[in-house]
């Protein structure tokens, strides 16, 4: 009883949390940027962080497993992968403007698994045959890890589209300070200064270096060298998530792989990513920034279907995590 309470209090406080930082990225983003405000939904994103913590440990305790076993449980764990996320390259540079991708995507995360399921859902699910295994935190962890990645990489990508191919944007740039190049300020992350000062650039060709564009220039950059990034380390889990499902998959059902709709899509998720790294590999491809960014776009409407698409049909041997106890 004391742990439902406690994971009740603790939904809670994320929730009305997330709704305080919304209003005040809207009031930063819509009205005017005050530094204070901006420094208030930090702690407000930091808080948060450690309320679904203190809610995973608290459910993994009153369970005896670790949560993962239902939607519910796994919106909850994708909410702290992008939270995690967030609050590392928040202490790499409070100033990076990448929050704008990050923090939202925790704010609607969190927001859509509070106030979109049942109660019934909220509550611990006793354990199907099949994932009483060793490889339910492994394979499930990773699986989710690895769409948190993907979706800040391919978010970054949908943006570096956006600003290439978008002719008024100064305004864009004049409102909102992401680079402090002015100050010329030496950033945390050094291998990103070092990416960025390469000759040769993907968007070389594209861009002249004319005062009115080079901010333009910087942040296509910018965007371009975090989605990689992301894009590689989030394939590195997908691709750790796949094997470890294979194994549990040939443990559990006798057969590494059984073109279930989860494993078809997972696969069809893979290949696209795969295709991604490829043109951003490959010493013969021009314009590999923009082109890669047109696939990792593709990738992201394909995690979105692989990983809620499926659940919404309800078919296949991962049926357990399906939809049929949301809300109307």
């Amino acid at each position: 009883m004391i742990f439902a309470i406690l994971e009740h209090i603790l939904t809670h406080i994320s929730f009305s949390i997330i709704l305080i930082v919304i209003m005040i990225f809207l009031i930063n983003f819509l009205v005017y940027e005050i530094e204070g405000l901006r420094n208030s939904s930090e702690k407000g994103m930091i808080t948060t962080f450690l309320s679904i913590t203190g809610f995973l440990v608290i459910r993994w305790i009153s369970s005896g497993h670790f949560p993962l076993s239902n939607l519910y449980e796994s919106l909850i764990f994708l909410s702290w992968s992008f939270s995690i996320i967030h609050m590392i390259l928040y202490l790499g540079n409070p100033k990076n403007y990448l929050s704008a991708i990050t923090a939202p995507s925790v704010i609607f995360t969190q927001g859509f698994v509070t106030s979109s399921f049942s109660t019934e859902m909220h509550q611990p699910a006793i354990l199907v045959p099949a994932l009483k295994s060793q490889w339910l935190m492994m394979h499930v962890s990773m699986m989710l890890l690895s769409y948190a990645a993907l979706l800040c990489g391919s978010l970054l990508s949908v943006a570096l589209i956006v600003i290439t191919f978008q002719k008024k944007i100064d305004f864009f740039f004049e409102k909102n300070q992401f680079l402090s190049l002015k100050k010329k300020r030496k950033s945390f992350f050094f291998s990103e200064m070092e990416y960025l000062n390469k000759k040769g650039s993907v968007f070389q060709n594209t861009y002249s270096l004319s005062f009115q564009n080079f901010y333009k220039y910087q942040l296509i950059q910018h965007l371009d060298y975090w989605s990689y990034r992301f894009i590689n380390l989030g394939f590195t889990f997908l691709t750790i998530g796949i094997l470890s499902g294979a194994v549990w998959a040939n443990e559990a059902w006798g057969s590494y792989w059984n073109w279930d709709p989860k494993e078809t899509w997972a696969f069809i998720t893979w290949t696209i990513f795969a295709i991604y790294l490829h043109i951003r590999t490959n010493p013969k491809l021009k314009d590999k920034g923009t082109n890669s960014a047109f696939v990792a776009s593709i990738g992201f409407l394909l995690i979105w279907i692989c990983y809620f698409g499926i659940n919404l049909l309800g078919i296949g041997f991962h049926s357990y995590g399906s939809f049929q106890l949301i809300s109307n």
